[in-house]
């Protein structure tokens, strides 16, 4: 599976009351760039890249379906330079938490 397309799951796999009262944009820079809008308990997926990302994550595909199907974890990714952070980090390690991996 292409990290694009696992991108485009994230909605489905969305957990609103993880994300409770979250307003925020998260940027994911893969070979196809994306970005996911969380905002009034929903979450939209949309193409290309956000003018205004709270975090912005950039990592290799295979790394990123790793990452977000639960087999790589983010820290060992960012201490290992396979995960590039930009913007909130507490954001960033949320993320997790915010997607039911098992729905991807």
């Amino acid at each position: 599976m292409s990290a694009a397309d696992l991108l485009k799951k994230l909605p489905a796999a969305f957990n609103p009351s993880e994300a409770s009262g979250m307003d925020c944009t998260l940027q994911f820079n893969c070979s196809t760039p994306m970005h996911a809008v969380i905002k009034d308990g929903s979450c939209q997926l949309v193409d290309g890249t956000a003018a205004d990302a709270d975090v912005a994550i950039t990592m290799e595909d295979d790394d990123m379906v790793a990452l977000l199907k639960g087999d790589l974890n983010g820290m060992t990714a960012f201490m290992t330079g396979k995960l590039q952070v930009d913007g909130d980090l507490m954001l960033a390690q949320r993320i997790a938490s915010i997607f039911d991996a098992s729905k991807l």
